[in-house]
């Protein structure tokens, strides 16, 4: 079994299918709409959980050398014990995640996005107030965090206890994975760290203009394994010298929310299984699948065979 912890941001999600967007003072009736926890941390903690019951013959992807590999989803961030955080609780125990809550009395909400996702062309549209009311210290790290984990993944918005934990990992020999949605204060002191640097290309460190600038600035850190998602674009990568592209199927996505954040968890599955250009591919697929249908859950309904099937 390998097990992965998650770092960072824990949200409750509104996430409605709308038509359009709302004009001034204007009333839509949503098409659909769903209730999830979210962040990028606890979207990619749910799809590394998700995939360990999931037999992976159907990526047809013959350098995945274990399809049959269970993990254990260890997430760590921000709940507390507000009403809304029990709601969210119950659906992360439900997806049988262990959670490390870094405040467990504070009685503040969890923050909330509310995600309006455009029918025609699954863009979405949100508005949050993330993890900038709800940070917590190195201090208040579980002593347990780090047992038996085989792969950390941060995404940014606990800049203090991913700090802190990328720096646990790295002498302890446990790969860090960076999840860059995009650029925040406080990255440059966990980037060296590093291990696998997956951004997006909206993340932009400071003097940088273009994916391929961002790509150089990460070198500069000597990070290892790099790569830069460009949505339906191929995802550009540069692993221990070498340059290269990995090509992104082309769909009609119905829904482009929390695709960053599933192959994040999708690729932090497959690092452990194979090389870094075959984790991106397969965790493409996965992000790809999870694009052809609404909201961030609906995919994995369906998805692949049970291993006792």
């Amino acid at each position: 079994m390998a097990t992965g912890l998650f770092v960072g941001l824990v949200t409750l999600d509104f996430i409605y299918l709308t038509t359009a967007l709302p004009q001034p003072n204007q009333k839509l009736v949503a098409l659909d709409y769903l209730l999830a926890a979210g962040g990028p941390a606890t979207n990619a903690a749910i799809t590394f959980q998700h995939l360990s019951n999931q037999y992976l013959s159907n990526l047809s992807n013959p350098t995945l050398s274990n399809p049959y590999s269970f993990n254990s989803a260890r997430l760590m961030g921000v709940i507390g014990c507000h009403p809304v955080s029990r709601f969210v609780l119950a659906e992360l125990q439900q997806r049988q995640l262990q959670i490390l809550d870094l405040q467990p009395n504070r009685s503040e909400p969890l923050p909330t996005s509310s995600i309006l996702v455009t029918h025609s062309t699954g863009e979405r549209a949100v508005i949050s107030i993330n993890a900038v009311q709800a940070q917590a210290s190195a201090a208040q790290i579980p002593a347990e965090a780090l047992k038996a984990v085989d792969v950390v993944l941060i995404d940014g918005h606990q800049m203090a206890v991913a700090e802190e934990i990328a720096h646990q990992a790295k002498a302890l020999s446990i790969p860090v994975v960076i999840d860059g949605g995009s650029w925040k204060s406080g990255f440059e002191l966990v980037l060296p760290y590093a291990d696998y640097a997956i951004c997006s290309a909206n993340f932009r460190p400071p003097h940088c203009h273009t994916p391929r600038d961002t790509l150089h600035y990460l070198e500069s850190l000597e990070i290892p394994h790099i790569a830069i998602t460009r949505g339906e674009q191929p995802i550009l990568f540069r692993s221990q010298g070498k340059s290269g592209e990995v090509a992104v199927a082309k769909i009609a996505a119905a829904d482009t929310l929390g695709a960053g954040d599933i192959f994040h968890g999708a690729f932090c599955h497959f690092i452990l299984q194979t090389g870094f250009v075959a984790a991106l591919q397969a965790a493409s697929q996965i992000a790809t699948r999870a694009c052809q249908s609404f909201g961030t859950r609906r995919w994995m309904e369906t998805d692949g065979q049970q291993p006792n099937e």
